[in-house]
């Protein structure tokens, strides 16, 4: 991820700045009180969280005979997934739904969906992140990115598809909030490594 964030160090979330070493400055005003051994550091997050796509293999939910481990006792989940299906590796794997973000704020989502929390107030301090109910409302800075990385994934891989309620939220975001001059570059290097162009992006980006 080095090569496409080499000159956006910039979480999604929070917008807060990172080095090389991706080490965070937190922005000013951000205030959390969980998690934070994990506020120091970027972690990557998948926006379509790996659990909404994983569940739906039968390794993941049931085992394989492959994973078992060095005591002979069988095992399941991600892991297993993981180890026995290229098809899970690769969804896993898509630059395209990994964004940088503080491993705090990343812990605090977990895999939650997203929606609209008009009642809550963030626990954030400035990031204006918002956890409540199993529910997360991101930035709205951040909203075009999260709908456009839903699509994607949706198009791109059968296996994963959207709940009505999600889809029309994501609809609705992408088109409330353009594609930026940073996606178009993003996409143009994740093509770069990955090989494949973004359907979602590629009308407006031209790649």
């Amino acid at each position: 991820m080095s090569k496409v964030y080499v000159d956006h160090h910039e979480t999604i979330y929070c917008g807060a700045e990172f080095n090389s070493a991706n080490e965070i400055t937190l922005p000013a005003g951000y205030e959390s009180s969980e998690y934070k051994e994990r506020v120091k550091h970027v972690e990557w997050e998948h926006i379509v969280p790996v659990e909404s796509f994983g569940r739906t293999f039968i390794e993941w939910r049931n085992g394989a005979p492959l994973c078992v481990n060095k005591e002979g006792e069988a095992y399941k989940g991600q892991r297993c997934v993981n180890r026995v299906s290229r098809e899970y590796r690769q969804m896993q794997a898509d630059l395209y739904n990994l964004h940088p973000a503080i491993g705090a704020v990343k812990a605090m989502r977990g895999n939650y969906e997203f929606a609209l929390l008009p009642s809550e107030k963030s626990d954030l301090g400035s990031c204006q992140m918002k956890v409540a109910n199993k529910k997360a409302e991101p930035p709205i800075e951040a909203r075009g990115r999260i709908a456009r990385a839903y699509l994607y994934m949706d198009q791109r891989y059968p296996r994963y598809r959207m709940s009505k309620q999600q889809r029309k939220l994501m609809l609705e975001w992408n088109k409330l909030y353009p594609i930026t001059g940073w996606e178009c570059k993003r996409a143009r290097r994740i093509k770069t490594i990955q090989g494949n162009s973004n359907p979602v992006l590629k009308p407006q980006c031209g790649s």
